[in-house]
């Protein structure tokens, strides 16, 4: 005859052991993983919607500025090298990789802040309704980047700690040994920042697309209204 106690006891192991596992922090490991990699499909949702703007913008500045041709070019080609970078969840522990996306978004930011400067020499173009919605609309996702960003940083050092600390880091060197650091956002707080509006009219030559040969705009001329572009989304 089976002994009910010993019965009893087996069952309430089975039931306890799995608690006391989880207590431990076996499940904190994937749990912050998966919380990072949640925020970075916020940073590339933010950074896919200023791709988006970008095509519009520069049209629309086209229309009245179209001899700015080595701004609107360096534009063009910081937006498709930017693009091209790619990074997703599965290589953000490759520090190599995500720092040449990173550095491709940073050259991006800083070709957009060239481009607004260009407001400043036209006042058709700063009363533009079309180019003040979208400046509008650019402000607000680089804000949204921003937020991405540090949201992305803080629950990667969240789960890079569950790396090292006990009692999670035997849980690391055991049942998750595959699992490795994640990278972090490293710019500088200015390359962070949304484009700031200047009135200084210079515009220094800068990065590889400055000697850029101009391209062709056929059809614009200074002071002629914009093509019309779709509301961007």
């Amino acid at each position: 005859m089976k002994n009910p106690f010993r019965s009893l006891a087996r069952l309430a192991a089975m039931l306890v052991l799995p608690l006391a596992i989880a207590g431990c922090g076996v499940n904190a490991i994937p749990t912050k993983q998966e919380a990072a990699k949640e925020k970075w499909g916020d940073v590339q949702s933010a950074y896919q919607r200023r791709a988006d703007l970008i095509p519009n913008l520069v049209n629309t500045v086209k229309g009245y500025a179209a001899q700015e041709q080595r701004v609107l070019v360096e534009v063009t080609q910081a937006r498709a090298s930017a693009t091209q970078a790619k990074v997703d969840a599965s290589t953000l522990t490759n520090p190599a990789a995500f720092h040449q996306y990173e550095q491709a978004q940073n050259q991006l930011s800083g070709a957009l802040g060239r481009l607004m400067l260009i407001q400043e020499r036209y006042p058709d173009l700063k009363s533009n309704e079309n180019f003040m919605a979208l400046q509008s609309q650019l402000e607000g996702t680089e804000n949204r980047i921003n937020v991405a960003r540090r949201d992305y940083n803080l629950a990667v050092q969240d789960y890079n700690t569950t790396l090292r600390v006990l009692p999670t880091s035997i849980w690391a060197s055991t049942f998750y040994s595959g699992a490795k650091p994640m990278a972090l956002f490293t710019a500088s707080q200015s390359a962070q920042s949304a484009p700031t509006v200047s009135f200084d009219n210079s515009l220094p030559p800068t990065g590889a697309a400055a000697g850029a040969p101009p391209a062709s705009v056929p059809g614009a001329s200074p002071g002629s209204p914009p093509p019309s572009t779709p509301a961007a989304k």
